[in-house]
């Protein structure tokens, strides 16, 4: 697998697996560095067959895989630019390869469903809007579980990545759309008082990094009490349990994967913008990024 640039060519081996960021909605208005650093991806990536986009802005109590024909833009947010309303992002979905990924679940005993109506929440269409502009990759959103596997949280967000895991090697292109930190009280506040940035923000950021550079599987399913500031980096998880999707995607029979962090920065103060490829081989030259500098 090579991430050396090839648009349009197929995937010859498992594809890597990302973990974007999102933002606040106006992330769509002005993607700044790191939506740039999102860009960059659509010409250093094989061509997928489809992406499989988890969003933070999508939970069910079973995973749910969406099987429409043609994915509605969901506006999921209020209060913001009425420009942020006008965006469309025209995505086709493909049904028979949603049928593939809602099997991959059942064949690792997760329970799955399909939904036919469900569209891509900001969460998955921002993102996507900045990886293919062209829209012409199909998408397949899906859920995050929130009781199956039993319990929720970081473990079942990593075992739905490890049932997921066999697709990457069919061409599909496994995205965890989320946040490394999102604190909505912190956002309000700092706009409120200057502009200031706590120091949890990055110290957290840092602390996953080192991490997922460690192969740390154990310490990270266990972020909420060994992570400095985990607690203000996320009063909820739900914005960072796309990350264990992406990372149990690319654990290939219990070793853990490659990392690379393609972009560090923070936006809006409190909100860091962390962005990071996995491999499933230590073969991978994901280490060697340089093409997609910071």
């Amino acid at each position: 697998m090579s991430l050396s640039p090839a648009p349009h060519a197929a995937a010859a081996a498992a594809l890597p697996t990302l973990f974007v960021p999102h933002g606040a909605p106006t992330f769509a208005l002005k993607p700044g560095a790191a939506g740039a650093a999102i860009a960059r991806l659509d010409g250093s990536l094989p061509r997928p067959r489809a992406v499989i986009i988890v969003s933070a802005h999508w939970q069910t109590p079973v995973p749910t895989v969406g099987s429409a024909t043609r994915l509605e833009t969901i506006h999921d947010f209020w209060g913001f630019p009425d420009e942020l309303y006008t965006l469309r992002y025209p995505a086709s979905g493909c049904p028979e390869a949603a049928v593939e990924v809602a099997a991959a679940l059942s064949a690792a005993g997760l329970p799955a469903v399909l939904d036919g109506e469900r569209g891509l929440d900001h969460g998955a269409w921002v993102p996507l809007r900045l990886l293919y502009p062209d829209a012409d990759v199909p998408a397949i959103p899906l859920s995050l579980p929130l009781s199956h596997p039993p319990g929720g949280g970081p473990q079942a967000a990593w075992e739905l990545g490890r049932a997921l895991a066999p697709l990457a090697a069919r061409g599909f292109l496994i995205v965890g759309s989320g946040s490394v930190t999102h604190n909505l009280r912190d956002y309000q506040l700092a706009w409120r008082n200057g502009g200031q940035t706590p120091a949890y923000v990055r110290q957290f950021a840092d602390w996953i990094d080192a991490r997922l550079q460690a192969g740390d599987t154990a310490a990270l399913l266990d972020y909420r009490r060994q992570a400095p500031g985990s607690v203000q980096a996320h009063p909820s998880d739900e914005h960072l349990l796309p990350l264990f999707v992406a990372w149990g995607a690319a654990t290939a029979a219990g070793t853990p994967p490659t990392t690379a962090r393609l972009h560090a920065g923070i936006d809006d103060f409190v909100i860091a913008m962390d962005l990071w490829a996995f491999g499933s081989s230590p073969s991978d030259p994901l280490q060697d990024a340089a093409f997609l500098p910071n």
